[in-house]
């Protein structure tokens, strides 16, 4: 499936340690050695897959909205992709750092 998203499209993703220390939930495949942020389509997505994501005990998440443009930069700047994900964690769709702007695979 590839879809357009503009810069100011909204997406959710997961927050760990919000209002403090907070920085972008993010994850690591080792078997294809890829390190992505899981983001979401709609906030009920997000939440319902939060409860399958390896998760560290004492640690706060909390599931935020950000626009495409701003994740993708940041994203990108630590080597990250990002994976749309499900309610179920399944991967729909994946944004490279060499695609056009706003094109997901």
């Amino acid at each position: 499936m590839k879809k357009k998203y503009k810069d100011e499209t909204w997406l959710f993703i997961i927050v760990q340690n919000p209002g403090g220390d907070e920085q972008f939930f993010g994850l690591h495949d080792e078997e294809s050695d890829v390190s992505y942020i899981p983001a979401f389509e709609n906030k009920e997505n997000a939440q319902s897959c939060l409860i399958h994501l390896p998760t560290q005990k004492g640690k706060k998440y909390e599931i935020q909205a950000i626009m495409v443009g701003d994740l993708t930069r940041d994203a990108f700047a630590n080597n990250f992709l990002i994976f749309l994900l499900d309610e179920d964690g399944k991967i729909i769709d994946k944004i490279f750092p060499d695609q056009p702007e706003g094109t997901i695979h």
